[in-house]
């Protein structure tokens, strides 16, 4: 019987950060977690001094990392950044996929810190990204409730234990996509490559019916240009 891409690893990866825009929040810290395949669980993990940012309260409530101990405990910034994009660098190059919950906010924040330090870009390894945010979507479109990593594991019944830890939130995400592959097999015997097309273009028509659903009830409604699984760089100003 012809193997299917759940019969390997899969790569999860998580950040926790300073805030949620992309273009100007730092890593706080990071994982990359080695999943599944009949091979035992890897982790990688990092903390970051910020390069010289603070994290805001409001994100210290969440992830649980203040600016003192990442100032304390942390490495550079830049080596933070350029360890974690080689690590996934050399996964992606051996073929196997990376699983990220909401990709475009994870990888679009890393790629704006390989800008920023200087670091060769993820994107020259070509990674085939899974996405549990967008695969649950497609297969559980009409569900009710909301789709934060949290409500997929509950959905899923995948262990949750420390969420907003990026090691236990990137082992979660894989465990979501395994739960969902493996009851929707169909999904298992795509082609990689072409399952990670099927995601982009999944993912921008349940943003655009997300906007469709805001703009109909009255509610505010986010313009800003989107792809998947990474978002467009900010327009240059005068």
């Amino acid at each position: 019987m012809k193997k299917s891409w759940l019969d390997y690893p899969l790569i999860g990866f998580d950040l926790e950060t300073t805030g949620v825009n992309v273009n100007r929040d730092r890593i706080v810290s990071g994982a990359v977690v080695r999943y599944g395949g009949g091979q035992r669980t890897e982790t990688r993990q990092w903390l970051s001094d910020l390069g010289g940012a603070e994290i805001p309260a409001e994100a210290t409530r969440i992830h649980g990392i203040t600016t003192a101990q990442a100032q304390a405990e942390g490495r550079p910034a830049a080596e933070v950044v350029q360890e974690i994009t080689s690590t996934l660098a050399a996964y992606c190059e051996t073929g196997l996929p990376l699983v990220v919950m909401n990709a475009p906010f994870d990888l679009t924040l890393l790629e704006r810190e390989c800008e920023r330090y200087g670091v060769k870009s993820l994107w020259n390894s070509t990674p085939v990204v899974l996405d549990p945010r967008v695969l649950d979507k497609k297969v559980q479109k009409y569900r009710a409730g909301k789709r934060r990593l949290q409500d997929l594991c509950s959905f899923w019944c995948v262990k949750l234990d420390g969420a907003h830890t990026a090691a236990v939130d990137a082992k979660a995400a894989c465990g979501v996509v395994t739960k969902i592959a493996r009851r929707y097999a169909w999904l298992s015997r795509e082609e990689l490559g072409e399952l990670h097309e099927m995601q982009a273009r999944w993912a921008r028509e349940q943003n655009a019916d997300l906007r469709r659903y805001l703009a109909a009830i009255g509610d505010e409604v986010d313009d800003t240009p989107f792809d998947w699984p990474l978002l467009p760089a900010p327009a240059a100003t005068a």
